[in-house]
């Protein structure tokens, strides 16, 4: 019998199974799929703080910054340094404001941030150019973020699931969760799978965009819904960006109820050579259609910060779905609704960068250890979360759960 099943092999159900090994208990991951094979494989791999406002999510947002290599050291001297390579950059980040009300608006987001501990230094166009040589000279501000950085992500979390392997726990590709079984009291006792029932003691919801739908099923109804974006690739190209460069509508689009299409500039290359451009989203259901309108959208923003890019081939487009919650905060902790069911989810495109703090907050509440942030703002009892549950529809054309 398991401690704990996590039902979810992305990153963020990865970092709680870590996390909870970390701290002695017996712990089982599934998925419906292979690990790190959803949302996870369709992000950038960010670890942004330079994108979160002074609050709980910038928080957790810096813990994990601060976390991140003091992670991959662990996992380096456990599993081996190859191992544990996820291409880790700690390369900083750039926001452009192309308008004077742009610029007016990032220097008032910036001296926020700067007082809730992030680094946060505007550029003159001489120290834009240095960074960045292909940048647009057309803007009203560029804002440099050193904490910004970047990993692979499928590398994240399977080598966070790696570790996971190594002090004794299991992790079992495309078994489907579809329920609990729980006793007289209402406690769980098991985790209904398609492979059959696994006996645990708790359970963790780390279905990131289909977490909604497995809590329906596990009879505690949570408020996550999938937020669809759309990811450029361009063919590998000698070294053209060096920092994670997006133009300042991008921190609007995140924090948007908007359930419209909503596009902004960011670019970024990678170890392999190739740049990423996106981003893009829009509520659509589990609807996975890519929509040339909205890459050429993207494409049309990404030149306008680099004109270099507008000759360059687009090797292939991909997307994805993020888990997303009406107040833009994750969920982490216990359901009091369900004695044994805890959430890990609702971090939108966020979930890389804030994984390491997610698994420790979690891992912490998990063995009654005081954690180092408030677990207050994440609670899964807040009414964004709950008053707006019964009324949004989650689950995919198939019923199939991550």
């Amino acid at each position: 019998m398991a401690d704990v099943v996590v039902v979810g092999a992305g990153v963020i159900g990865a970092a709680c199974a870590e996390a909870l090994t970390a701290r002695g208990a017996d712990v089982t991951v599934i998925d419906r799929g292979d690990p790190a094979a959803g949302t996870t494989a369709s992000g950038e791999g960010n670890v942004l703080v330079s994108d979160k406002g002074p609050g709980p999510e910038l928080d957790l947002a810096l813990a994990s910054r601060r976390r991140w290599p003091e992670l991959l050291a662990d996992l380096a001297g456990e599993l081996g340094a190859e191992l544990a390579g996820i291409e880790w950059e700690a390369k900083g980040g750039l926001v452009v404001a192309t308008t004077p009300g742009g610029a007016a608006a990032l220097t008032g987001f910036a001296a926020g941030q700067r007082a809730a501990g992030v680094d946060a230094r505007p550029l003159t166009a001489g120290e834009a150019a240095e960074l960045e040589p292909h940048l647009t000279k057309d803007f009203a501000l560029a804002m440099h973020y050193p904490q910004d950085a970047q990993v692979q992500p499928v590398l994240a979390a399977t080598t966070l699931l790696a570790a996971v392997r190594r002090r004794g726990g299991r992790v079992r590709a495309g078994v489907t969760a579809t329920g609990l079984d729980r006793d007289a009291s209402g406690a769980v006792r098991a985790v209904r799978t398609s492979a059959g029932p696994i006996p645990c003691a708790a359970v963790v919801n780390a279905c990131g965009p289909w977490s909604g739908a497995f809590a329906e099923l596990a009879g505690a109804p949570v408020a996550v819904l999938p937020r669809r974006g759309n990811i450029l690739v361009t063919a590998p190209l000698p070294p053209l960006v060096r920092h994670k460069v997006y133009d300042g509508d991008y921190v609007g689009a995140v924090g948007s109820d908007d359930a419209a299409l909503q596009t902004s500039a960011v670019v970024e290359s990678t170890a392999a050579g190739t740049v990423l451009i996106g981003s893009s989203r829009e509520r659509v259901g589990f609807d996975d259609t890519i929509r040339v309108h909205a890459l050429r959208e993207m494409a049309a923003k990404a030149i306008r910060l680099f004109p270099v890019l507008a000759d360059v081939p687009v090797m292939r487009a991909y997307g994805g779905f993020r888990p997303y919650t009406p107040d833009h905060l994750p969920v982490i902790g216990p359901d009091p609704r369900v004695p044994g069911l805890w959430h890990a989810t609702g971090h939108e495109g966020a979930g890389i960068g804030l994984a390491p703090a997610t698994g420790a907050l979690l891992a912490d509440l998990f063995t009654g250890t005081t954690p180092a942030l408030d677990p207050e703002p994440f609670r899964v009892s807040r009414p964004a979360v709950l008053d707006t549950a019964d009324s949004t529809p989650v689950r995919d054309d198939s019923g199939a759960l991550r």
